[in-house]
C-alpha cells in the first residue's frame, strides 16, 4: 500500500467536501456533524442495551432462546439492510475511479476506501455494536469463549456487504447500455425484491392462509399450534446449516453447547464467501471503467433489405409525441408526453417505478390473503384514504424534483418558447398515468378485500385526485426552490446543498402532515353518523368531490404564478441541474 498517494487522495477528497460546506455557508458541514453525533449515540445505546441483556438478561438463558436472539438480530440486520438496497440498487462511489484511471496510483486501495464508506449505513450503525455488545455481555456471563461470536458476526456483515456491493456495481454496468439492458435491470430487480420478500410471503401469506383453513376445525387447539411452531423451528434450524447468515446463530447455539468447530467454520466460510464477492466487485469495476465488457465484436455486413422494424418503431415513437391530449393546450401536452417518454427511457427511472409498485402489491398482498381483520365499519374509509395517500407518498421524490432528471436537457426548455405554466402542467401530467395507476389499483384492492361500498370507493377516488392536485402544488413549488441534480443511472441525490438536503428531509418527513385535508371527508361522515343522523347522506362522497374541485380550481389559478416563478429562476435551476458538483 502507498500511503503517501492514499494521503493525497484522502486529503483531495476532503478538500472537495470542504469546498462544498463553503458554498453552502456551512449548513452542510453542521448537517454532518449532526448526523455523525446522532449516529455515535445511536450505536453506543444499542451497544449499551446488549451489553446489559447480555449480561443479566441471558445469564441462565438456554441455547434454544440465545439462538433465538441472534436469529432475530440477523433477520433484522438483513431485513434493514435489504430496504437500503431496494433504496439504492446503484451505488454511489465516495472517490470516482474513472478520474484516476488515467494516473499512476494503486486503485485497490481506493476502491476499498469507496467499499467502507459504503458501511455508513443505519443497519450497520445499529447491528454492529448490538452484535458486538452483545457478545461482550454473553463472555462475562457465560464464559471467555462466548468472543468468538465477535469475528463471526463481522464476517457475516463483511459476506454481505461485499456480495451486495458486487450487485451495484453489476447493475451499473448493465445501466451503462440502457437501450438493451433496461429490461433486464427491471427484471432482476423485480427478482430481487420478491426473493427479499419471500420469508414474508411465506409466513405471512402461504402459511397465514394454512392456519386460517384449518382453524375452522381446530379452533382453540394450542397443542396443534404449539407442534407446528416446533415444525417449523425444527425446518429453520435444519436449513441454517446451508444458509451462510444463519451461520450466526448456529455458531451462537455451538458455542454454549460446548461445541467451537461451527463458529470456527462459519467465520472462514463467511470470510472466503465475502472475499471472492469483493475481489469479483473489483474485477467487475475496472472492466467497467476501461470498456472491457468481454463481448465479442463481429462485423455484419450490410444489408440491402430496408429496416422496416426500426423505422416502424420510429415512427411510432413519432406518433407518440404528436398525441393530442383532449382538453389540455398543445404546448403543455407536448411538454407531458416528452417528458413521460424521457422517463421511461431512464433506466433508474423504471427502476424507481417497479420498485415502487412491487412493495404497493407485496404490501397489498399480504394484507389481502390473510385473515379478515375486525375493523369497524366507521374506520374503513379511513383505510381506503389511507391508501392513496401511501400511494403518492411513493413516488414523492419525482414530485419535489421535477427538473433534476432532465440535466442538461433542461436547457431546452429554457429555450423553448413555451409558457411556463404550460412547462409545469405538462410536468405534471408526466406524473399522473403513474400516480393514479398505483394509487388506484391500490385503492381497488383495500376495497374488495374490506367489503368497502360503492360509495367509500368513489369517494377516495376524488380523494387520490385531490392528493395528486396537493402534491403538484407543493412539488412544484420545492422544484422551482431548491432544485438538484439527480446523477445518472441513480435516482439518489448525490453532494446535496445545504439547503437542498433540509428541504428534502422536510418534504419526507411531513408529507403526510401536508396530505392531512384528505381525511376531513371521512372525519366529518364518521362525526356525521356518530351524531345519529341520517345514513343516506353520502358525506364522503359529497366533501370529496367538493375537495377535488376546490384544488382543481385552486391548482389552476396558481399555475400562473409558478410558472412566473420558474421564469425568473429558471437560470439559477439550469446552473444547478445541469453542473456536475465534484
Amino acid at each position: 500500500m502507498n500511503w503517501d498517494q492514499l494521503k493525497t487522495i484522502l486529503w483531495l477528497r476532503w478538500r472537495l467536501t470542504n469546498n462544498q460546506w463553503a458554498r453552502s455557508r456551512g449548513m452542510g458541514a453542521v448537517i454532518s456533524a449532526i448526523i455523525a453525533v446522532g449516529s455515535i449515540l445511536m450505536g453506543a445505546t444499542a451497544f449499551s442495551v446488549a451489553l446489559v441483556v447480555g449480561i443479566f438478561g441471558l445469564q441462565k438463558a438456554d441455547a434454544t432462546l440465545i439462538w433465538g436472539i441472534w436469529f432475530a438480530m440477523t433477520a433484522a440486520f438483513l431485513f434493514f439492510w435489504m430496504i437500503g438496497l431496494i433504496t439504492e440498487l446503484q451505488r454511489s462511489e465516495t472517490i470516482d475511479l474513472q478520474r484516476l484511471m488515467h494516473l499512476p496510483v494503486r486503485l485497490g486501495q481506493i476502491f476499498v476506501i469507496n467499499y467502507l464508506a459504503s458501511h455508513l449505513a443505519l443497519s450497520i450503525v445499529l447491528a454492529v455494536p448490538a452484535m458486538l455488545g452483545l457478545t461482550l455481555g454473553l463472555a462475562i456471563s457465560r464464559g471467555a469463549v462466548m468472543l468468538c461470536l465477535a469475528p463471526l458476526a463481522l464476517a457475516m456483515i463483511f459476506m454481505i456487504t461485499a456480495w451486495t456491493y458486487c450487485l451495484r456495481g453489476w447493475l451499473a454496468s448493465l445501466m451503462s447500455n440502457p437501450r438493451k439492458r433496461r429490461t433486464v435491470t427491471v427484471s432482476i430487480m423485480f427478482a430481487f425484491i420478491l426473493l427479499s420478500q419471500g420469508p414474508n410471503l411465506y409466513f405471512n401469506v402461504i402459511r397465514q392462509g394454512n392456519r386460517v383453513s384449518t382453524g375452522a376445525n381446530s379452533a382453540g387447539n394450542k397443542s396443534e399450534r404449539s407442534s407446528s411452531q416446533k415444525e417449523i423451528l425444527t425446518e429453520l434450524q435444519a436449513a441454517q446449516n446451508y444458509i451462510p447468515p444463519l451461520w450466526l446463530p448456529l455458531g451462537a447455539q455451538g458455542l454454549l453447547e460446548g461445541h467451537l468447530l461451527p463458529a470456527l467454520y462459519g467465520t472462514l466460510g463467511c470470510l472466503a464467501i465475502g472475499g471472492l464477492g469483493l475481489r469479483r466487485a473489483y474485477q467487475a469495476t475496472l472492466c467497467s471503467y476501461r470498456g472491457d465488457t468481454g463481448a465479442k465484436i463481429t462485423v455484419q455486413a450490410p444489408r440491402s433489405e430496408k429496416p422496416t422494424a426500426a423505422l416502424a418503431q420510429g415512427e411510432a415513437g413519432r406518433r407518440f409525441l404528436e398525441l393530442q391530449i383532449t382538453g389540455v393546450p398543445e404546448q403543455a401536452a407536448a411538454v407531458a408526453l416528452a417528458t413521460f417518454r424521457s422517463w421511461w427511457r431512464a433506466p433508474e427511472v423504471k427502476l424507481a417505478w417497479g420498485t415502487s409498485f412491487v412493495v404497493t402489491i407485496i404490501l397489498a398482498a399480504t394484507f389481502l390473503f390473510r385473515s379478515v381483520p375486525t375493523v369497524a365499519e366507521a374506520a374503513k374509509p379511513f383505510l381506503a384514504t389511507g391508501a392513496a395517500v401511501f400511494s403518492v407518498f411513493m413516488l414523492v421524490q419525482f414530485y419535489t424534483n421535477l427538473f433534476g432528471l432532465d440535466r442538461d436537457g433542461f436547457r431546452a426548455l429554457v429555450l423553448a418558447p413555451v409558457e411556463r405554466r404550460y412547462i409545469l402542467l405538462g410536468k405534471n401530467l408526466a406524473c399522473l398515468p403513474v400516480g393514479a395507476f398505483f394509487g388506484a389499483t391500490l385503492i381497488v384492492l383495500i376495497s374488495v378485500r374490506m367489503h368497502l361500498s360503492a360509495l367509500t370507493l368513489i369517494s377516495s377516488l376524488f380523494q387520490l385526485a385531490a392528493l395528486l392536485m396537493m402534491a403538484w402544488l407543493v412539488g412544484d413549488t420545492f422544484s422551482i426552490l431548491t432544485p438538484y441534480r439527480v446523477q445518472s443511472g441513480s435516482l439518489k441525490p448525490t453532494k446535496l446543498p445545504a439547503q437542498a438536503m433540509i428541504v428534502l428531509m422536510l418534504s419526507n418527513l411531513f408529507f403526510p402532515v401536508a396530505m392531512v385535508p384528505v381525511f376531513v371527508p371521512p372525519l366529518a361522515e364518521f362525526l356525521w353518523q356518530s351524531a345519529g343522523w341520517s345514513k343516506m347522506v353520502p358525506i364522503n362522497l359529497m366533501l370529496s368531490i367538493g375537495l377535488a374541485v376546490i384544488l382543481s380550481a385552486a391548482y389552476w389559478q396558481l399555475l400562473t404564478p409558478l410558472g412566473q416563478m420558474l421564469r425568473r429562476r429558471e437560470t439559477k435551476i439550469l446552473s444547478i441541474v445541469s453542473v456536475q458538483v465534484e
